[in-house]
């Protein structure tokens, strides 16, 4: 096994991920640092991205990449990356090995990383999920690019409904409809929708945990405004142009984290 390593500045890391992205389907590993942010591919030889050591061009910006294998404890050294996280004293996501930790009025979440796209842990994920909490939670949600499917898995279990997930990646899909599952939740809408192409689906409140030029689609595309609209997936110097990409929505709250930024919109 092989751990494919293309480290990015930050200011670069959306066009360097979107481009992986396509060379890697399944999804990437994120890893972010002082400036940088390093994205890891795993697979046996033959199996990987084609991409000399050193420095590299990938989507139009210089990386710097590195493969390593990966020693032959690397399942239990990739448990001990992804741990549980509490969110807002109210929201208890955690993957399949880690204990429950059950407490009154803490809403707990079960999600594989090894699905898709990882768990609530990142921060562009549990933004979304802090700025959720401060939601009433009521009427219609769709969740914009799933994902795994933690956000609504959480929209559900918090009280909205009907709930809708909506990703254009098979795999994703797959993963949410497994995450649903393990938490005991029907999700009323899971299909595959190509965000470029279709305006997304109306509903109260709506989370877009997605990158600056897919939101900036989106908002093209949308033809019917939500009550309330979190965006996340964006760099911190993005956040004001997505936001005025959705005017006459205004934005309410904005939280920070690590050189990520999700913003709430509402009417």
């Amino acid at each position: 096994m092989i751990r494919l390593a293309v480290r990015v500045p930050a200011a670069h890391a959306e066009e360097v991920l979107a481009a992986l992205l396509e060379m890697a389907p399944s999804g990437v590993e994120q890893v972010d640092g002082e400036g940088w942010v390093e994205y890891a591919v795993y697979g046996g030889p033959g199996e990987l991205p084609t991409l000399p050591e050193g420095d590299a061009e990938v989507g139009g910006t210089t990386v710097s990449v590195r493969g390593d294998e990966v020693p032959d404890d690397w399942e239990e050294r990739w448990k001990r990356f992804h741990t549980a996280v509490l969110v807002g004293g109210r929201l208890y996501v955690r993957p399949p090995w880690e204990q429950a930790a059950v407490r009154p009025g803490v809403e707990e979440i079960v999600v594989d990383p090894g699905q898709a796209f990882g768990t609530g842990a990142h921060p562009t994920t549990r933004l979304c999920l802090e700025l959720m909490l401060e939601l009433e939670p009521k009427g219609s949600f769709a969740d914009l690019g799933c994902g795994s499917g933690v956000l609504a898995v959480a929209a559900a279990r918090l009280g909205f409904a009907p709930v809708a997930a909506l990703d254009c990646d098979r795999g994703a899909v797959e993963a949410t409809e497994e995450t649903a599952r393990r938490n005991g939740v029907s999700l009323d809408r899971l299909e595959r929708f190509d965000l470029r192409t279709e305006a997304s689906p109306a509903a109260d409140a709506v989370v877009a945990n997605l990158m600056r030029p897919l939101l900036l689609r989106v908002a093209a595309l949308i033809e019917h405004r939500p009550r309330a609209l979190i965006l996340s997936g964006l760099l911190d110097h993005e956040a004001d142009e997505a936001a005025a990409a959705f005017a006459p929505l205004r934005e309410r709250e904005r939280r920070s984290e690590a050189g990520w930024t999700a913003v709430m919109l509402a009417a």
